[in-house]
């Protein structure tokens, strides 16, 4: 691929086709970061990017993308809309209707935005897999993705998606052409936590996964950090699973919740074998979740399924 005269045609495409005002979703990962800068070099201030906190960011996402967006000279703008999404996913166990319902309330929230600021147009960082994944006339859906399958079908809102026939490789090397620093970030479900708390959620337990799910990330981007790994997998992870086992802290019986840790290499998120990690890493990993979430977690596990037959996120 040509990655500049693919910028300019997408450039060029925006200009012609946004002819009002626009927002663009915004997460600050490479996909949707990528698509903001395009688009905003085609019109300008009329873009407006909306980072939704819905609740299932990572530990301390919201502050760093705060700081990130501040340096891209993008109009952003911050919406805490946490309550709205623990509400709307009281007793959902589903994880389909999980992403259906996080994908309409992201319309809801956008589309309350745009109506704030006149904009016609809403800008997505959609790519080839996940309209691949989400399925269709053609293909059998294997999950949806939230900012595919997820859209009513009576949304308002025109969408303009530049990277939709791109793959990941191609998405982070457009990404550093336009020196955009989250180029080589690892993936984050659109979701968030909120798939990597399986069956219902409640706040208690996505607290629990977000402090795991930090934990992996610090002890595996340390082990880079010193080289006892050679690089960074392509996405790693925590996910918190509904099974419950027994085990000891001090001289007391606990039950407890479990972990799965994931780590995968892959190109294009279609394909990915699980990583190999030292025995060293993983039980770092396995005694800091464990010291630090108490007699919640009793019981840290390593997946290592590749995709297929597994797809990289549990949900």
């Amino acid at each position: 691929m040509d990655v500049q005269k693919f910028v300019e045609e997408q450039v060029s495409d925006a200009s012609s086709r946004v002819t009002g005002r626009a927002i663009v979703a915004l997460s600050g990962g490479v996909d949707s970061t990528t698509a903001a800068v395009i688009v905003s070099r085609a019109i300008g201030s009329r873009l407006l990017a909306v980072y939704v906190d819905t609740g299932f960011m990572r530990k301390g996402e919201t502050e760093k993308l705060n700081a990130m967006f501040s340096g891209l000279n993008l109009n952003f703008k911050i919406v805490n809309a946490s309550d709205i999404f623990f509400e709307a996913l009281e007793g959902v166990e589903d994880a389909e209707q999980k992403r259906t319902i996080i994908g309409r309330k992201f319309i809801e929230v956008f589309e309350k935005e745009a109506e704030a600021t006149g904009a016609e147009y809403l800008v997505q960082g959609t790519i080839a897999p996940d309209w691949i994944e989400s399925g269709g006339a053609l293909r059998d859906r294997i999950k949806s993705h939230h900012n595919v399958a997820g859209l009513p079908s009576d949304m308002k809102l025109k969408l303009v998606e530049p990277l939709r026939d791109l793959y990941k490789d191609e998405v982070r090397a457009v990404a550093r052409h336009l020196g955009i620093s989250v180029s080589e970030r690892q993936p984050f479900p659109g979701p968030g936590l909120a798939v990597r708390v399986l069956g219902k959620l409640t706040r208690g337990d996505v607290e629990i996964e977000r402090e795991a799910c930090a934990i992996v990330e610090e002890e595996i981007e340390k082990a880079f950090e010193e080289k006892l790994i050679s690089s960074l997998p392509w996405q790693y992870f925590a996910a918190l699973i509904p099974v419950r086992s027994v085990g000891v802290q001090g001289d007391v019986r606990a039950y407890g919740r479990t972990i799965v840790v994931r780590a995968v290499a892959s190109k294009d998120a279609m394909t990915a074998r699980f990583s190999v990690l030292p025995h060293e890493l993983l039980e770092n990993i396995s005694t800091r979740i464990t010291n630090r979430l108490g007699a919640s977690v009793t019981r840290v596990v390593y997946d290592i399924t590749n995709k297929p037959p597994a797809t990289i996120e549990w949900e």
